[in-house]
């Protein structure tokens, strides 16, 4: 559970959610008819770092509606996702018994999954925007330590917090100056959201409430939970457009225009063992 000041936060960020699972289902960012005909939505990031799934039952936290989930249950993984979404739930298990599927989807925050779910997983996974989501990094470790089987795995990729600092300079170069602390402050970060960061709408869609978390908060919670750190990558890609002017290459990353490829970590891995 997570204070009372917390919780409407969440809450708010839930309908935010929910209004988004409206436009991802359609959207060419989700690209949903890819998927039904087949297409995996996982990278070579995250299929290199757990490997081979086959049989082994694993816990997808903040799944939104499932295509990652449903792809690790095509390579042979036994799923549950997990979300705060009402209706990106909803979504999911739709799906899953469309495509018939093995899957089961659960709605609930991170924080109150214990309360809801009574079970050990050969694997924890999450990932690609996340951690801003999460007010408590902490308690969301415990979280993640709770689920984990005897030398069970815990694998996320996400955005690296390095990244975010930079805004767009004049001239349309990015990433030339600071734009946000790179530490936190007492209160989260307060966005009128339209449209989302999959569809570019000047539709209102709800008020977002994110949290700053350096690398070294990420990696102490996951320490701090009684976790073993097994590999911590960095990538100078993205698997989406964080600011305008990135390009997408022919292997599907983005990255910064000319002399900005490779000057700044965007993505990170963690890997850790119970």
């Amino acid at each position: 559970m997570v204070g009372v000041g917390m919780d409407r936060y969440l809450q708010a960020n839930a309908r935010l959610w929910d209004n988004w699972t409206m436009l991802h289902a359609t959207s060419d960012y989700y690209d949903v008819a890819g998927f039904k005909a087949g297409k995996s939505t996982l990278t070579p990031i995250e299929l290199d770092g757990l490997g081979d799934v086959s049989g082994k039952s694993l816990l997808h936290l903040q799944c939104h509606f499932g295509l990652d989930t449903l792809s690790w249950a095509r390579r042979g993984a036994r799923v549950t996702g997990v979300d705060f979404s009402g209706r990106a739930i909803e979504q999911a298990r739709s799906l899953a018994a469309e495509l018939r599927i093995a899957a089961r989807f659960i709605q609930s925050n991170v924080y109150d999954l214990p309360a809801a779910l009574h079970e050990a997983f050969d694997i924890v996974f999450t990932s690609y925007g996340v951690l801003s989501w999460l007010p408590d990094l902490h308690r969301w470790a415990e979280v993640v330590a709770h689920f984990l089987a005897p030398a069970g795995i815990f694998f996320i990729v996400d955005h690296h917090p390095f990244a975010s600092i930079f805004g767009s300079a004049d001239g349309g170069e990015l990433w030339r100056r600071v734009a946000v602390p790179y530490f936190p402050g007492p209160q989260p970060e307060v966005t009128e959201s339209y449209g989302s960061y999959a569809v570019s709408s000047d539709e209102r869609q709800g008020i977002e409430y994110n949290w700053r978390h350096p690398l070294s908060e990420i990696i102490n919670a996951v320490l701090a939970a009684g976790l073993h750190l097994e590999s911590l990558h960095e990538y100078p890609y993205s698997d989406f457009p964080v600011k305008p002017g990135m390009e997408c290459g022919e292997d599907g990353w983005w990255r910064l225009p000319g002399k900005g490829d490779g000057m700044i970590p965007l993505l990170f891995s963690l890997k850790a063992t119970k």
